[in-house]
């Protein structure tokens, strides 16, 4: 009887379920009117409409009416989910555990971050070195720096004897900076602000200043003109910002959009790394030791990534990947540094190569099918041993500043363990466990499992599914599938609060490493840019069929989610294949891709994506996958959950602005269309918890909801227990 009577309940909150998925479809949104211009762009004689230009003009009156109109809209949708306060209230249990970051040496000081649960910033603690982590104190809080979190800490350099620090904060979650220079022993503040920095470090020469990098100030509007001259600035303590050395990028012939300035450990060489591009860079030395010295050219081209990782006197050790597309360490001397010249230390291998170093070695980290392999080498180049590693997974931090350090810290985690913290003893080679989150999750109820699958062209990609112990393979299980294939940029499995909240619902987080990433080189890397970028939806898709067809989920129950580059995946992928999934995530995305290179730094994503202006050939590729441009009068297109910062000014917030009128003028169906647009917030760098906790609610919840859950699907056994 009790067996008729689970199966009876069983059945009806499935019916529920079912009809509350109708219910959804009859919420009503009330969606802004959003006014079109007529205003044409013409590309090789041919005409494109561009009828919501208007919103890029983050500075007008009538756009700042539209994104509150559309803020009211969405959240009058969103507070009509009924499970969305529990999403935030477990968000918020979760959330609030001590979180503290590997400890390391400043000065006569060990320093370490901090963040005691729901601080909206990390904060900065500090002991003597040789004292134990609980005399530490607290040295610098961003979260005083305004009450609601945002105004962040972005950047943080100590001067070579720890004394003095120059830190930079981000307001709103722009990409400007301000920098700040302060005592370290008497936290006071010793000078006056520098302003106006932008994609920059801090490197330190000696004690007596530092090297940054920024652009002129734009014309128009900061958080969306176009910046295509960086500069590095030397800026001499007691000195005005204004009187600041600039070093390199005054040439208007020779236009390069990243330039960053660093100084070599021992204040011997400063080394400048010019970029067109994200990808590829020039590289020059200059000897510090010498008055008036010239810049050594090392590299007078962009066809590789090569960076100095370590020099002893004039020997130079580089990074490359010149005629090594899985990058190797080679050596050479300052005086005749050019490619002729060098010599293999470490050999390039089948795997890539993230290199590292600290206490007298190198350690070579190698991603595995995404996963970390660590060898450590001594300086002569010979293999000291293999590190053993917690697990499988991703580990990261093998570094010390000085060369006699006989210890290091370094950081494990996957998809399922929070990141723990490891000691390690570099003559040794022995780890010992740190310092382990005590968060409420537990990790032992979850898989990680790692699969292959075919793309459409027969490449074989990996992709890491987790979950919880004892799923169904049911086709109904609700999936966040989520990807980025792009910029070299490897996804290498690692823990997310969020994420974790999904799971506990009984979701299912798949993540693959497309084409287009770090993960397997620069091979894999050019496999998925320019006329190659359909590879990378290609591979999504077929990411998507495969959880399809091995019954992970079904189209009913997935949700598609990327951020950034990830956006234009997620916006690419449901305008091509608007059946695939139920829900589309596309969040900070870059969606308009005839126009992307006009804003901000947005030309120097031109080594992925090329730009309409190259070739007709290139624009009607571009024009062919645009996400802005492949919207079409009468889809049904997936239920869509935009969202975006109103200070983005990496992916100008006008991507996503153009892309929801877009979909809102033109979504068949009753599938909501709704854009989120998180004030005073930018890329996503520097949000304070509070911020995220609430969006992460959101999208959770718009998820759910919108796969028909009428509770959440965590809730279900419960209910069949009761």
């Amino acid at each position: 009887m009790k067996k008729i009577i689970l199966i009876l309940l069983s059945s009806f909150i499935l019916i529920a379920c079912k009809n509350f998925k109708k219910e959804n479809n009859l919420i009503s949104v009330n969606y802004p009117k959003t006014k079109t211009v007529d205003s044409v762009d013409t590309y090789f004689d041919i005409n494109v409409n561009d009828p919501y230009r208007w919103l890029e003009d983050d500075r007008s009156k009538e756009t700042e009416a539209w994104v509150i109109e559309q803020n009211n809209a969405t959240f009058g949708y969103l507070d009509q989910i009924p499970y969305r306060n529990e999403l935030k209230k477990r968000l918020t249990e979760i959330w609030n555990y001590e979180k503290v970051g590997a400890p390391f040496k400043e000065g006569d000081y060990t320093y370490f971050y901090k963040n005691d649960g729901l601080q909206n910033q990390y904060v900065i603690y500090r002991h003597k070195t040789g004292e134990s982590p609980d005399t530490a104190t607290v040295f610098l809080d961003p979260n005083t720096f305004k009450e609601d979190g945002t105004v962040s800490l972005g950047g943080i350099s100590f001067s070579k004897n720890g004394k003095i620090l120059a830190y930079s904060i981000s307001e709103g979650g722009s990409d400007w900076r301000k920098i700040l220079i302060m005592d370290a022993e008497s936290k006071k503040i010793i000078e006056d602000t520098l302003v106006n920095i932008k994609f920059s470090g801090m490197s330190w020469y000696k004690n007596e200043g530092f090297y940054y990098s920024s652009y002129d100030k734009p014309k128009g509007s900061e958080l969306s003109a176009k910046t295509d001259q960086h500069k590095v600035y030397y800026h001499k303590l007691g000195t005005s910002q204004k009187d600041d050395a600039l070093i390199y990028g005054a040439t208007e012939s020779e236009k390069h959009r990243y330039i960053y300035g660093t100084v070599t450990q021992d204040d011997r060489y400063l080394i400048i790394s010019p970029r067109i591009s994200t990808t590829g860079n020039k590289l020059f030395i200059k000897d510090l030791t010498k008055p008036n010295s010239k810049l050594i050219t090392i590299l007078n081209h962009t066809d590789s990534d090569t960076y100095i990782i370590e020099n002893q006197g004039s020997k130079l050790y580089l990074v490359t990947n010149l005629n090594a597309p899985n990058k190797k360490i080679v050596t050479v001397d300052a005086s005749n540094p050019t490619p002729e010249h060098w010599e293999d230390f470490i050999p390039e291998t089948e795997h890539v190569l993230v290199p590292s170093k600290g206490g007298g070695y190198f350690f070579a980290e190698y991603m595995v099918d995404a996963v970390s392999k660590v060898l450590q080498y001594d300086y002569n180049g010979n293999l000291i041993r293999k590190v053993k590693l917690p697990g499988i997974g991703s580990a990261g931090g093998f570094s010390t500043k000085k060369i006699e350090e006989t210890e290091l810290y370094y950081s494990f985690t996957n998809y399922k363990t929070p990141g723990n913290i490891y000691k390690y003893d570099i003559k040794k080679g022995t780890s010992e466990l740190y310092r382990k989150p005590a968060i409420d999750f537990n990790s032992e109820d979850y898989v990680s499992d790692q699969v292959f699958y075919n793309s459409k062209d027969g490449t074989k990609i990996p992709m890491i599914i987790t979950y919880k112990k004892g799923l169904k393979l049911n086709g109904k299980n609700p999936t966040i599938l989520y990807g980025y294939g792009g910029f070299n940029i490897s996804l290498t499995p690692s823990f997310s609060i969020t994420n974790a909240v999904w799971m506990e619902q009984g979701g299912i987080l798949a993540v693959p490493n497309l084409r287009g990433g770090g993960e397997y080189g620069k091979a894999w890397h050019d496999a998925g840019i320019k006329m190659k970028k359909q590879n990378v939806f290609d591979d999504f898709i077929a990411a998507a069929e495969y959880l399809i067809d091995k019954k992970y989920t079904s189209s009913d129950y997935l949700a598609l989610r990327g951020g950034s580059n990830g956006g234009l995946l997620v916006g690419a992928t449901m305008t091509q294949r608007p059946d695939l999934a139920k829900v589309a995530l596309p969040a900070v995305g870059v969606l308009d891709m005839l126009r992307y290179h006009t804003f901000t730094a947005g030309a120097g994503w031109a080594y992925d994506y090329g730009t309409a202006e190259d070739s007709k050939e290139m624009f009607e590729y571009l024009k062919g996958y645009s996400p802005l441009h492949n919207v079409k009068s009468g889809v049904e297109y997936p239920a869509t959950l935009i969202t975006t910062g109103d200070h983005d000014d990496r992916v100008v917030p006008a991507h996503s602005f153009k892309f929801a009128a877009e979909l809102q003028s033109k979504q068949s169906g009753n599938n909501p269309t709704l854009i989120r647009i998180e004030t005073d917030a930018g890329h996503g760098a520097g949000t304070p918890v509070s911020k995220t906790i609430e969006q992460y609610a959101d999208v959770f919840g718009f998820t759910l909801y919108n796969m028909g859950f009428k509770v959440l699907p965590s809730k279900l056994d419960e209910k069949i227990k009761d």
